[in-house]
């Protein structure tokens, strides 16, 4: 079989990418593909493929009451503790982290050592009202990437390793919420929060036997994360719904140390040489 012939002779090969419309490289055609010649073939959308996971980061807070700025900026392991707890929900399984900035953000975003295409860092100008503002603000980003789950979780909870995300995970099953019970030692929490340990003892503290005490990070089922985020007000975050579907929700317990990061009494929390 003869190959067909140019002018003189030469097979004819693929274009010359040099000769490519410059619309066609625009859209991201491969030189010689049907994409960079969508009139040739019939057009239709590309559907954007799933992802599984996505965690929403909540990083948008002033520090006020520990008094350094803004959290997500503390010295943590060699880097910042935004970086850090963004790694671990990475390593925990988490296809992409969606950071929330808010005070300060311009200094936390450039200061904040993240550079990982898998990170969408967003912004929310009305961080000042409460969390729950950036719950909505980063829980819309993430339903944007149509993931089948939605990771909830805080900046200033440096005691979260990755095996704690990837038990959430491995626990949650479609259609649920699953949360966090951190089962500190009693004695331990006494000593933090200066309570008795009789006051701290498991059973009043997560009201075993009653409606169970949650806490983050948390999974939502995707299709309800967007209603547990317009429940949100204040700082109180998604607790209401919480509340309101307490049969939809099942408990991964944790045996590491889940407190929140907010006092000079919690800088224990953070690797020795970052005091």
């Amino acid at each position: 079989m003869v190959k067909p012939t140019g002018r003189r002779g030469v097979p004819r090969g693929p274009p010359n990418p040099g000769s490519l419309p410059t619309d066609a490289a625009v859209r991201g055609g491969t030189p010689g593909s049907a994409a960079a010649y969508p009139d040739r073939v019939p057009t239709s959308p590309t559907p954007v493929p799933a992802v599984a996971t996505v965690a929403v980061l909540l990083a948008a807070g002033a520090g006020t009451r520990l008094g350094r700025g803004p959290k997500a900026l503390l010295p943590h392991r060699g880097g910042t503790l935004v970086a850090h707890v963004t790694r671990v929900l990475l390593a925990g399984g988490c296809d992409i982290v969606v950071v929330v900035l808010g005070a300060e953000a311009e200094r936390v975003r450039a200061g904040s050592g993240i550079d990982d295409p898998r990170v969408r860092i967003v912004d929310n100008p009305g961080w000042s009202s409460g969390m729950a503002s950036s719950l909505r603000v980063g829980v819309v980003a993430a339903l944007d990437l149509a993931p089948a789950r939605v990771v909830v979780a805080h900046v200033d909870q440096p005691g979260v390793v990755p095996d704690d995300v990837a038990r959430l995970l491995a626990a949650h099953r479609p259609g649920r919420v699953t949360a966090s019970r951190w089962t500190t030692s009693p004695a331990r929490r006494a000593r933090h929060e200066g309570r008795s340990e009789a006051e701290n003892d498991p059973q009043v503290v997560f009201g075993v036997g009653r409606t169970p005490r949650w806490a983050h990070p948390l999974v939502l089922d995707a299709a309800l994360a967007a209603p547990a985020a317009a429940s949100a007000h204040g700082d109180h975050g998604a607790r209401d719904f919480l509340r309101t579907h307490a049969d939809l929700i099942d408990v991964v317990d944790h045996a590491g140390d889940g407190r929140d990061l907010d006092t000079d009494a919690d800088l224990d929390l953070l690797d020795p040489a970052d005091r």
